[in-house]
């Protein structure tokens, strides 16, 4: 048995309509996942399987969301163990304590190559601050990132399969997993 974090891309699920997490949580026990747990209602879910990596329980869980939900959606599934070293990499932990809602993940089913950094600094306009590691893209928005015209640079078209939390997500999740 394994634990696994999954963050789905979007509960918006059409105009009025959005995955309400209870439902999300029936959805992983129909397909047999154990003990699943939400965090907040923004498609945070925390569960234990038997699948071997977090390759098969993505594939396991899209399917089902589609079939339960009717709509495709990009949920990118971590082990326990690889959230943690995600939350150990912070590259802004001096940032993280002050300015945790500002301090965002972009959490990437594929990693990154450092050569997206490029275009991507070309975007920042109000002295975002980005780091790769791992493959995941980190972000300081000194200011609310819905201003910042990074933003638009940060969509699955550009950058490949991927969602974003903030600082405390990363942490609320953490402390699911906690053993």
């Amino acid at each position: 048995m394994t634990v696994f974090v999954a963050l789905l891309h979007s509960i918006i699920l059409g105009p009025g309509r959005r995955v309400v997490m209870s439902d999300l949580r029936a959805t992983c026990e129909r397909i047999g996942f154990r003990s699943p747990r939400t965090l907040v209602a923004t498609g945070n879910i925390v569960f234990e399987a038997d699948h071997e990596t977090a390759a098969d329980v993505e594939t396991a869980l899209e399917q089902a969301f589609q079939e339960d939900f009717g709509k495709h959606v990009d949920i990118i599934v971590r082990t326990a163990d690889d959230w943690r070293a995600l939350a150990a990499g912070n590259p802004f932990l001096q940032t993280s304590v002050d300015d945790a809602q500002n301090l965002i993940v972009r959490v990437m089913r594929t990693p990154l190559a450092d050569t997206a950094l490029a275009d991507l600094h070309r975007r920042c306009d109000a002295g975002e601050q980005l780091r790769i590691v791992d493959g995941d893209l980190w972000i300081h928005f000194p200011g609310k990132p819905s201003t910042s015209k990074l933003v638009s640079g940060l969509t699955t078209k550009r950058l490949g399969a991927g969602t974003m939390r903030n600082w405390n997500t990363v942490q609320g999740l953490l402390d699911m997993i906690a053993p």
